[in-house]
């Protein structure tokens, strides 16, 4: 893997970090309910979550590699279209106030750790992210690939860690003003399709290797 792909893939990373989802959501609604440290613990227990999905990713797309490399190609090029479906996605989405969940009663620190961990491993479409998103970076050349895979899968969680860690700090100090706010919403949105679009596109006509 070379530096390009991997500051490619890392800014990819961020911005598909900062667009809000079911984890990110999680870690609001109990920073917002419980307070800072709540928010950080799901957060962490989220990391831990990603985990499970990054080997089954490893053991996955290993498993098609070996098979066939045109196969692994066609997933790459999938992986691309789905960064620019997001990034059109986001364009095209109305800017509306972030929807927290509501009645979380306050629980253990432990509890809320592992229902972070739930939170991400029940859920279907992180799996079938990391199969779509992590082929358009590795180079299938390399003596072995699968570690390349592993390290991106790893990167990817710990930059989503730490960008919810930074949310529940947020919305731990002014979370009732962020939820509100179209404005923070419709910004975030716009800057994260315009970028997520540009690197589809830079994707699509470099990822052969």
């Amino acid at each position: 893997m070379d530096i390009h792909n991997f500051l490619l893939f890392a800014f990819a990373s961020l911005m598909l970090n900062i667009t809000p989802g079911n984890d990110m959501m999680y870690v609001a609604s109990r920073s917002t309910g419980q307070g800072t440290r709540a928010g950080i613990i799901s957060a962490l227990g989220i990391m831990a979550g990603c985990l499970v999905h990054i080997t089954a990713a490893v053991a996955g797309l290993s498993a098609i590699l070996v098979r066939s490399a045109t196969a692994f190609d066609v997933i790459k090029y999938i992986g691309a279209a789905y960064l620019i479906y997001l990034g059109i996605k986001s364009l095209l989405k109305k800017a509306t106030p972030l929807k927290l969940q509501d009645k979380m009663e306050p629980v253990s620190y432990g509890k809320i750790f592992w229902q972070g961990v739930i939170t991400n491993v029940l859920n279907p479409k992180v799996a079938l992210f990391f199969l779509a998103f992590l082929p358009p970076f590795i180079n299938i050349k390399a003596a072995h690939p699968q570690w390349q895979i592993l390290f991106l899968g790893v990167w990817f969680d710990c930059s989503g860690t730490v960008v919810n860690i930074l949310v529940a700090i947020l919305f731990g100090r002014m979370g009732d003003w962020l939820v509100r706010s179209q404005r923070f919403a419709r910004i975030q949105e716009k800057i994260t399709g315009i970028i997520l679009i540009g690197l589809g596109i830079k994707v699509a006509f470099t990822s052969k290797k």
